[in-house]
């Protein structure tokens, strides 16, 4: 039995730890760690360094929606890592080779070479054209590029290396010029289906059986390197046959490659998890003895309108789409900076469904975050302060450092628009030393941070035409009013509410916000 008296030393140094800990929590960074399945405090390996290992694109067509938030999540992560003082290697691969069109079954045409031969044009050709478009994109997202962006194919001979421990270690077989991984004895020394929750008597149960035309001892084995077919047109030269190495090879060995035998954070998409996340420690394991990932963090799916994204349902929008308007699921064009709002807003580990409806909340939201900052400008300093935002300040860099809660960083900023339209309206005054302290703090966390930015209609001179129409509009209202047509004056009110603009009549004037 526990004696809590506080008089007893054991219950005074039992707190004393308890406090500590609870101290040292609120000040770190803690992810979600999915091979443990709970949140962990964030050690790196080496003190003030981090390796950080993001799987990138396949680029055999357009970037969509899908792509939007991992590349969001991670550039958040990459951001806040950087903010929080630590000397940040990002590393986010490029699949060119190796990706085939069904990857569980080991069968089906390389996506690329498909395209390519759609396209008609060289593989390297297809390649280039997406990941330019993926570039494009990304920077219209103002997601950060990589510290290092490697491409599989240019890593065929390190990936032929790893292939060789592996076999030399007796975790592979060579069958016909291919080379397989063989699961069920790397299961009887380590465990295959620790990252997803599975086990291999369950995945053997849920495999179709192999048929005679299948050249694997499982089903569930996955190729290292697949001999290539006559009419395959990306093959390279090994030992064991002119070919090309599998999809989930290429990971394992640029991150190793880049960032070490062990490394910090590997992220990706939920849908990674299993089967390439789960044959990415099989395989490093497999080669080195040991696992080479410390912490595994995925985010989650984006639904359309409740559905699962997919080309077949018709609900598939690229970003291009999204930022044109042009889709048939589209009320509107929708710029980069909402896209990146409406993902910020929802915590990344939880599911977002994309409707027109939640973009518009995410525009008016954006609208209003950007409009205090740009406020921030306009305000003059006094003598003393009526307002306090520190407690804004903790609460933001908190939610951060609890798993990158982004939903809730941004509410504590939206508590911060209200004081600093108050400040506005000359219901609360801040000090010179105070406005200057809070400037600094809006534009390291939102822009900084999060990772928003002024959009080009701004810079263009959109929001001076959008004062210049308000003011009009308030003018003809003000008109109205003296002529006493009520109705109209009313209208008018009535419909820049409406559109997300609150106005207030004051002894001096009229005063207008975006709500």
């Amino acid at each position: 039995m526990w004696d809590i008296n506080p008089l007893n030393p054991l219950y005074n140094y039992t707190f004393v730890v308890l406090f500590f800990m609870l101290d040292t929590m609120e000040n770190s960074i803690v992810i979600y760690n999915t091979l443990t399945r709970k949140k962990e405090i964030f050690k790196p390996l080496v003190e003030g360094k981090v390796g950080l290992y993001v799987c990138g694109p396949t680029v055999y067509s357009n970037s969509h929606l899908g792509h939007a938030r991992p590349n969001i999540t991670f550039d958040l992560l990459f951001r806040f890592l950087t903010f929080s003082g630590y000397k940040v290697r990002y590393v986010r691969n490029i699949t060119d080779v190796g990706h085939l069109e069904n990857e569980t079954e080991e069968s089906g045409e390389d996506k690329i070479s498909k395209k390519a031969r759609i396209e008609k044009l060289e593989p390297m050709e297809v390649v280039q054209k997406y990941m330019n478009t993926f570039h494009r994109n990304m920077e219209d997202l103002n997601v950060l590029p990589p510290s290092i962006e490697p491409r599989a194919s240019g890593h065929i001979i390190e990936q032929q290396q790893m292939i060789d421990s592996i076999l030399a270690n007796g975790f592979a077989y060579e069958v016909n010029g291919s080379i397989y991984f063989d699961v069920e004895k790397y299961n009887q020394h380590y465990n295959y289906g620790k990252l997803s929750g599975r086990n291999l008597d369950d995945i053997k149960t849920n495999t179709r059986e192999l048929d005679g035309q299948n050249e694997k001892k499982n089903s569930f084995d996955f190729a290292l390197w697949k001999k290539a077919a006559p009419e395959h047109i990306m093959r390279w030269p090994s030992k064991w046959s002119n070919g090309f190495p599998g999809w989930h090879l290429e990971c394992s060995v640029m991150s190793i490659k880049y960032l070490g035998t062990q490394f910090d954070i590997h992220g990706g998409g939920m849908d990674l998890v299993f089967p390439h996340h789960e044959c990415e420690i099989a395989q490093s394991t497999a080669s080195l003895g040991e696992e080479s990932v410390r912490y595994w963090m995925h985010n989650n799916m984006i639904k359309i309108n409740g559905q699962k994204m997919a080309r077949s349902l018709g609900n598939f929008i690229t970003l291009d789409e999204l930022f044109s308007g042009n889709h048939k699921l589209l009320q509107q064009a929708y710029s980069p900076m909402t896209i990146r709002f409406f993902i910020l807003q929802a915590h990344y580990r939880s599911t977002i469904d994309f409707s027109n409806e939640a973009m518009q909340a995410s525009e008016k939201g954006l609208e209003r975050l950007m409009t205090a900052v740009k406020t921030l400008d306009e305000l003059k300093p006094f003598n003393e302060s009526t307002v306090d935002f520190t407690s804004i300040k903790e609460k933001c860099l908190a939610a951060l450092n609890d798993d990158l809660n982004s939903p809730i960083a941004i509410a504590h900023l939206f508590d911060g628009v209200k004081m600093i339209n108050s400040i506005k309206a000359g219901k609360e005054k801040i000090a010179a030393n105070d406005l200057a302290d809070l400037k600094a703090f809006y534009n390291n966390m939102v822009f900084d941070i999060l990772g928003f930015k002024v959009e080009k209609a701004e810079e263009n001179g959109g929001g001076k035409i959008l004062d210049g129409a308000v003011e009009l509009l308030l003018e003809l209202r003000k008109n109205a009013k003296i002529n006493k047509d009520w109705g109209t004056a009313d209208k008018i009110r009535d419909e820049l509410i409406e559109i997300g603009i609150e106005i207030k009549d004051t002894k001096d004037g009229v005063n207008w916000n975006l709500k």
